[in-house]
């Protein structure tokens, strides 16, 4: 894929599907307050997938981790919150670890699509779409 994404020329502001890629990235900022437009953005994303440039589609690989990286650490989080009260552990604990989980996942979020947004608006791909952080480098 990198090979194609070298010899893509058509890297500008009027690339077919760019606009598909701004509004994902928007809807996951957006499900800070709402949190139904995540999964919104990843339908969508999974829809898109395939049918524009091939440097956009490592937006959209990377959306759609974010996505699912998300869940999952969200559905670990909760169990481990649920775990903490069923343990008999003073109630501080379990509603600090939420919080704490919950600011770390929404910084992890708002990064990912901190990055994502400044490579789109650069018109450049997403280095490593596969990664666990920030796709800027190896660390898939």
């Amino acid at each position: 894929m990198n090979d194609l994404i070298a010899n893509d020329e058509t890297r500008g502001k009027d690339t077919p599907g760019r606009g598909y890629v701004i509004v994902i990235y928007g809807l996951y900022i957006g499900s800070i307050m709402a949190l139904v437009t995540a999964p919104l953005g990843a339908l969508i994303a999974h829809l898109r997938l395939g049918r524009g440039a091939a440097w956009l589609d490592t937006h959209l690989l990377f959306q759609i981790r974010t996505f699912w990286l998300g869940m999952v650490a969200a559905a670990l989080a909760v169990l481990a919150w649920q775990a903490a009260g069923r343990l008999g552990l003073t109630p501080i604990y379990a509603w600090s670890f939420g919080y704490l989980s919950a600011t770390f996942g929404i910084g992890w979020m708002m990064g990912r699509c901190a990055v994502g947004v400044h490579r789109l608006t650069s018109n450049r791909p997403i280095d490593a779409p596969g990664s666990w952080l920030f796709g800027l480098g190896g660390g898939s």
